[in-house]
Protein backbone atom coordinates (compact mmCIF):
# COMPACT_ATOMS: atom_id res chain seq x y z
CA UNK A 1 0.00 0.00 0.00
CA UNK A 2 2.44 2.38 0.52
CA UNK A 3 4.12 1.91 -2.57
CA UNK A 4 0.89 2.44 -4.55
CA UNK A 5 0.29 5.87 -2.50
CA UNK A 6 3.81 6.53 -3.00
CA UNK A 7 3.67 5.86 -7.01
CA UNK A 8 0.49 8.04 -6.87
CA UNK A 9 1.18 10.87 -4.16
CA UNK A 10 4.59 11.81 -6.31
CA UNK A 11 3.88 13.18 -9.23
CA UNK A 12 0.94 15.16 -7.36
CA UNK A 13 3.59 16.72 -4.74
CA UNK A 14 5.87 17.48 -7.70
CA UNK A 15 3.14 19.33 -9.48
CA UNK A 16 2.21 21.48 -6.04
CA UNK A 17 5.89 22.33 -6.40
CA UNK A 18 6.16 23.30 -9.83
CA UNK A 19 2.89 25.46 -9.17
CA UNK A 20 4.34 27.14 -6.25
CA UNK A 21 7.40 27.62 -7.65
CA UNK A 22 5.02 29.00 -10.91
CA UNK A 23 3.31 31.60 -8.48
CA UNK A 24 6.60 32.76 -6.98
CA UNK A 25 8.00 33.39 -10.36
CA UNK A 26 4.54 35.31 -11.20
CA UNK A 27 4.48 37.51 -7.87
CA UNK A 28 8.29 38.42 -8.94
CA UNK A 29 7.70 39.57 -12.05
CA UNK A 30 4.71 41.81 -10.98
CA UNK A 31 7.55 43.42 -8.52
CA UNK A 32 9.95 44.13 -11.03
CA UNK A 33 7.53 45.67 -13.07
CA UNK A 34 6.50 48.10 -10.73
CA UNK A 35 10.54 48.27 -9.56
CA UNK A 36 11.05 49.38 -13.34
CA UNK A 37 8.65 52.10 -12.97
CA UNK A 38 10.53 54.15 -9.83
CA UNK A 39 13.37 56.40 -9.86
CA UNK A 40 16.40 55.70 -10.18
CA UNK A 41 16.17 54.02 -13.37
CA UNK A 42 20.06 53.37 -13.38
CA UNK A 43 20.80 54.41 -17.08
CA UNK A 44 24.26 53.35 -16.62
CA UNK A 45 23.84 50.15 -14.95
CA UNK A 46 21.74 49.69 -18.31
CA UNK A 47 23.85 50.31 -20.95
CA UNK A 48 26.72 48.41 -19.13
CA UNK A 49 24.31 45.65 -19.32
CA UNK A 50 23.46 46.36 -23.06
CA UNK A 51 27.04 46.62 -24.25
CA UNK A 52 27.73 42.69 -22.07
CA UNK A 53 24.09 41.55 -23.76
CA UNK A 54 24.40 42.87 -26.87
CA UNK A 55 27.79 43.22 -28.28
CA UNK A 56 29.03 40.29 -26.12
CA UNK A 57 26.85 37.85 -28.18
CA UNK A 58 26.98 39.92 -31.65
CA UNK A 59 29.65 37.20 -32.61
CA UNK A 60 28.00 34.21 -32.12
CA UNK A 61 24.63 35.74 -33.80
CA UNK A 62 26.64 36.82 -36.51
CA UNK A 63 27.59 33.27 -36.95
CA UNK A 64 24.51 31.85 -37.01
CA UNK A 65 22.91 34.08 -39.09
CA UNK A 66 25.72 34.59 -42.26
CA UNK A 67 25.28 30.32 -42.22
CA UNK A 68 21.48 30.24 -41.69
CA UNK A 69 21.22 32.68 -44.71
CA UNK A 70 23.47 30.51 -46.88
CA UNK A 71 21.49 27.01 -45.82
CA UNK A 72 17.65 28.62 -46.17
CA UNK A 73 19.13 30.14 -50.09
CA UNK A 74 20.28 26.23 -51.39
CA UNK A 75 17.50 24.53 -49.38
CA UNK A 76 14.97 26.53 -50.72
CA UNK A 77 16.28 26.74 -54.12
CA UNK A 78 15.99 22.78 -54.35
CA UNK A 79 12.33 23.08 -53.55
CA UNK A 80 11.38 25.97 -55.68
CA UNK A 81 13.08 24.63 -58.72
CA UNK A 82 11.36 21.64 -59.17
CA UNK A 83 8.42 23.90 -59.45
CA UNK A 84 9.69 26.86 -61.44
CA UNK A 85 8.95 28.82 -58.65
CA UNK A 86 12.70 30.59 -57.80
CA UNK A 87 11.14 34.23 -58.57
CA UNK A 88 9.37 33.79 -54.91
CA UNK A 89 12.37 32.43 -53.01
CA UNK A 90 13.10 36.02 -51.93
CA UNK A 91 9.73 36.71 -50.26
CA UNK A 92 10.08 33.29 -48.35
CA UNK A 93 13.30 33.28 -46.98
CA UNK A 94 12.81 37.12 -45.84
CA UNK A 95 9.23 36.13 -44.02
CA UNK A 96 10.87 32.72 -42.78
CA UNK A 97 13.56 34.46 -41.64
CA UNK A 98 11.93 37.61 -39.95
CA UNK A 99 9.07 36.25 -38.46
CA UNK A 100 10.38 33.06 -37.22
CA UNK A 101 14.05 32.28 -37.40
CA UNK A 102 15.42 35.35 -36.00
CA UNK A 103 13.74 35.86 -33.06
CA UNK A 104 13.46 32.31 -32.05
CA UNK A 105 17.42 31.52 -32.60
CA UNK A 106 18.14 35.20 -31.39
CA UNK A 107 16.78 34.53 -28.09
CA UNK A 108 18.19 30.72 -28.16
CA UNK A 109 21.95 32.46 -28.27
CA UNK A 110 21.33 34.93 -25.83
CA UNK A 111 20.07 32.55 -23.71
CA UNK A 112 22.83 30.23 -23.88
CA UNK A 113 25.29 32.64 -23.38
CA UNK A 114 24.19 36.11 -21.83
CA UNK A 115 21.08 34.35 -19.78
CA UNK A 116 23.10 31.88 -18.38
CA UNK A 117 26.35 33.99 -17.32
CA UNK A 118 23.26 36.39 -15.72
CA UNK A 119 22.47 33.49 -13.34
CA UNK A 120 25.79 32.54 -12.26
CA UNK A 121 26.69 35.35 -11.93
CA UNK A 122 23.70 36.43 -9.84
CA UNK A 123 23.87 32.74 -8.33
CA UNK A 124 27.09 33.23 -7.15
CA UNK A 125 26.64 36.51 -5.23
CA UNK A 126 23.31 34.92 -3.60
CA UNK A 127 25.80 31.75 -2.42
CA UNK A 128 28.57 34.39 -1.06
CA UNK A 129 26.17 36.68 0.51
CA UNK A 130 26.73 39.80 -1.07
CA UNK A 131 23.18 40.31 -2.05
CA UNK A 132 22.36 40.15 1.45
CA UNK A 133 25.39 42.59 2.14
CA UNK A 134 23.21 44.96 -0.36
CA UNK A 135 20.36 44.98 1.33
CA UNK A 136 21.93 45.15 4.72
CA UNK A 137 23.02 48.73 3.40
CA UNK A 138 19.41 49.15 2.62
CA UNK A 139 19.48 49.71 -0.86
CA UNK A 140 16.73 47.39 -2.97
CA UNK A 141 18.73 44.62 -4.30
CA UNK A 142 15.69 43.77 -6.84
CA UNK A 143 15.87 47.33 -8.20
CA UNK A 144 20.15 47.58 -7.77
CA UNK A 145 20.77 43.91 -9.77
CA UNK A 146 17.93 42.65 -11.67
CA UNK A 147 15.89 45.77 -13.06
CA UNK A 148 18.87 46.80 -15.14
CA UNK A 149 19.20 43.23 -16.98
CA UNK A 150 15.96 43.06 -17.48
CA UNK A 151 15.39 46.44 -18.96
CA UNK A 152 18.63 46.15 -21.04
CA UNK A 153 17.65 42.30 -22.22
CA UNK A 154 14.57 43.32 -23.21
CA UNK A 155 16.27 46.10 -25.62
CA UNK A 156 19.10 44.25 -26.64
CA UNK A 157 17.16 41.03 -28.04
CA UNK A 158 15.09 43.23 -30.81
CA UNK A 159 18.15 45.35 -31.79
CA UNK A 160 19.57 41.53 -32.28
CA UNK A 161 16.53 40.63 -34.41
CA UNK A 162 17.46 43.52 -36.50
CA UNK A 163 20.89 42.47 -37.06
CA UNK A 164 20.16 39.15 -38.05
CA UNK A 165 17.37 39.82 -40.61
CA UNK A 166 19.96 41.51 -42.43
CA UNK A 167 22.88 39.25 -42.02
CA UNK A 168 20.93 36.55 -42.56
CA UNK A 169 18.92 37.69 -45.97
CA UNK A 170 22.16 39.50 -47.44
CA UNK A 171 24.22 35.83 -47.14
CA UNK A 172 20.67 34.43 -48.62
CA UNK A 173 20.51 37.34 -51.12
CA UNK A 174 24.33 36.65 -51.90
CA UNK A 175 24.20 32.57 -52.54
CA UNK A 176 21.08 32.70 -54.58
CA UNK A 177 23.53 35.37 -57.05
CA UNK A 178 26.93 33.92 -57.14
CA UNK A 179 26.39 30.72 -56.25
CA UNK A 180 22.81 29.29 -57.51
CA UNK A 181 22.99 32.01 -60.70
CA UNK A 182 19.71 33.29 -59.85
CA UNK A 183 18.72 36.94 -61.55
CA UNK A 184 19.25 39.47 -58.08
CA UNK A 185 16.64 41.51 -59.38
CA UNK A 186 13.94 38.89 -59.73
CA UNK A 187 15.19 37.91 -56.47
CA UNK A 188 14.41 41.54 -55.07
CA UNK A 189 11.19 42.01 -56.50
CA UNK A 190 9.66 39.45 -54.79
CA UNK A 191 10.62 40.44 -52.17
CA UNK A 192 9.61 44.55 -52.84
CA UNK A 193 6.18 43.80 -53.88
CA UNK A 194 5.04 41.22 -51.21
CA UNK A 195 6.64 42.22 -48.27
CA UNK A 196 4.24 43.99 -45.50
CA UNK A 197 4.74 46.17 -42.08
CA UNK A 198 3.60 43.09 -40.24
CA UNK A 199 6.33 40.44 -41.79
CA UNK A 200 9.24 42.60 -40.08
CA UNK A 201 6.69 44.05 -37.12
CA UNK A 202 6.34 40.40 -35.96
CA UNK A 203 9.67 38.89 -35.33
CA UNK A 204 10.39 42.58 -33.76
CA UNK A 205 7.39 41.98 -31.20
CA UNK A 206 8.45 38.38 -30.69
CA UNK A 207 11.74 39.34 -29.80
CA UNK A 208 10.99 41.88 -27.58
CA UNK A 209 8.65 39.47 -25.72
CA UNK A 210 11.64 36.56 -25.43
CA UNK A 211 14.09 39.50 -24.43
CA UNK A 212 11.43 40.12 -21.23
CA UNK A 213 11.03 36.64 -20.66
CA UNK A 214 14.47 35.30 -20.45
CA UNK A 215 15.69 37.97 -18.77
CA UNK A 216 12.99 37.99 -15.52
CA UNK A 217 13.80 33.69 -15.83
CA UNK A 218 17.56 34.51 -16.04
CA UNK A 219 17.51 37.29 -13.18
CA UNK A 220 14.78 35.11 -10.77
CA UNK A 221 16.75 31.52 -11.09
CA UNK A 222 20.12 33.55 -10.30
CA UNK A 223 18.55 35.77 -7.35
CA UNK A 224 16.88 32.51 -5.55
CA UNK A 225 20.00 30.29 -5.85
CA UNK A 226 21.10 28.42 -2.73
CA UNK A 227 23.00 25.19 -2.30
CA UNK A 228 26.67 26.85 -2.79
CA UNK A 229 28.97 26.34 -5.47
CA UNK A 230 26.73 23.30 -6.55
CA UNK A 231 23.64 24.97 -6.44
CA UNK A 232 24.94 28.25 -8.66
CA UNK A 233 25.87 24.98 -11.46
CA UNK A 234 22.00 23.96 -10.96
CA UNK A 235 20.30 27.38 -11.72
CA UNK A 236 22.67 28.21 -14.48
CA UNK A 237 21.58 24.88 -16.32
CA UNK A 238 18.00 25.47 -14.71
CA UNK A 239 17.50 28.87 -16.58
CA UNK A 240 18.99 27.74 -19.85
CA UNK A 241 16.32 25.14 -20.05
CA UNK A 242 13.41 27.33 -19.01
CA UNK A 243 14.46 29.94 -20.63
CA UNK A 244 14.99 27.55 -23.94
CA UNK A 245 11.38 26.13 -22.82
CA UNK A 246 9.70 28.99 -22.47
CA UNK A 247 10.81 30.68 -25.85
CA UNK A 248 9.15 27.80 -28.01
CA UNK A 249 5.70 27.68 -25.79
CA UNK A 250 5.63 31.51 -26.39
CA UNK A 251 6.35 31.33 -30.17
CA UNK A 252 3.27 29.13 -30.35
CA UNK A 253 1.31 31.74 -28.41
CA UNK A 254 2.28 34.83 -30.18
CA UNK A 255 2.28 32.75 -33.90
CA UNK A 256 -1.31 31.64 -33.15
CA UNK A 257 -2.24 35.25 -32.07
CA UNK A 258 -1.13 36.83 -35.36
CA UNK A 259 -2.42 34.36 -37.20
CA UNK A 260 -6.30 34.95 -35.86
CA UNK A 261 -5.76 38.36 -36.03
CA UNK A 262 -4.43 38.05 -40.07
CA UNK A 263 -1.24 40.18 -39.08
Amino acid sequence: MEAIFSFIGTPFVKFMKSMEQFGTYVIFQLQLMLLMLKRPWRVKQIFEQLEVIGVGTFGVIFLVALFLGLIEAIQLYQGFSKFGAESFMGYTIFISISRELAPLLVGLMVTAQAISSMSAELGTMRVTEQIDAIETLAVDAKKYLLVPRVIATTIAVPLLVISFDFIANLSAFLMAWFALDMNPVVYGDSIKQLLNFSDIGTGLIKGLLYGYLIGTIGTYVGFHTSGGAKGVGVSTTKAVVLASVTIFIANLFISTIFLTLNW
